[in-house]
């Protein structure tokens, strides 16, 4: 993250972008819910950011890039995509399909862990034999 943030740092200062602040948001691209994402659109909306930097589209958010993008240029805003590379419709299905199955793959395993921890708890044992 720290090199991406540096890179962008480069890439504006060529371009002559003056930077007024970073933000590292750590996170999925699927998750809308984020603090960080959510201040950000905020400021957008009220009119205090007028472009956003970013290294690639899915890693601001993984589906409904093109609205992110509207909603910014409603707002007198636009998304600067520096790594704009341009997916096929089947390799960006597959991407988009793979990220699904990763995130529930993932909180598969989060539940996986909760019931072993619920299972080794001693307190809970003794008060369902009460």
């Amino acid at each position: 993250m720290k090199n991406q943030a540096a890179f962008l740092r480069q890439f504006c200062n060529v371009r002559e972008i003056i930077v007024s602040e970073v933000i590292e948001d750590y996170g999925s691209g699927m998750d809308y819910n984020r603090k960080k994402l959510n201040n950000l659109l905020n400021q957008v909306m009220d009119r205090k950011v007028s472009q956003i930097v970013i290294a690639h589209k899915d890693r601001f958010v993984r589906f409904g890039f093109d609205w992110f993008e509207r909603l910014c240029e409603r707002f007198g805003g636009r998304i600067i995509v520096v790594n704009n590379e341009e997916l096929s419709f089947e390799k960006e299905l597959v991407e988009g399909i793979i990220a699904i199955l990763r995130m529930f793959s993932d909180r598969l395993y989060g539940l996986r862990k909760y019931r072993k921890m619920i299972k080794e708890d001693d307190s809970l044992t003794k008060e369902q034999e009460a």
